[in-house]
């Protein structure tokens, strides 16, 4: 998967490393880059458990996908921070919020 897409992976491991000291400020090309390398997880994923699902070993099917993602994980640990929306206003719900204080 990674020799297949060496550029890819090689650029998202430098951005990667870039995220994690400034996450705020990197997160929507943390998210653009993300979502193409995690088409790439996902589409080696399938192949790996549809092959699997094809030699009647479907019930291990799930701890497969699990593990491929566990060892995803090992080398790129914020992974699962792709996709997230960072909104830096307080939303209308929660500004006039407020708790009164109650008198025994």
């Amino acid at each position: 998967m990674v020799n297949a897409n060496m550029k890819l992976f090689d650029d998202f491991s430098l951005l990667h490393n870039r995220y994690k000291l400034d996450m705020g400020n990197l997160q929507g090309e943390f998210n653009k880059t993300g979502e193409k390398v995690m088409e790439v997880i996902r589409e080696w994923e399938q192949k790996l458990c549809s092959q699997s699902e094809k030699g009647g070993y479907s019930k291990f099917t799930g701890n497969l996908s699990e593990k491929f993602m566990d060892e995803v994980r090992t080398h790129l640990p914020l992974i699962d921070r792709v996709g997230i929306i960072v909104t830096r206003k307080p939303s209308a719900f929660l500004s006039g919020f407020s708790l009164k204080k109650i008198k025994l």
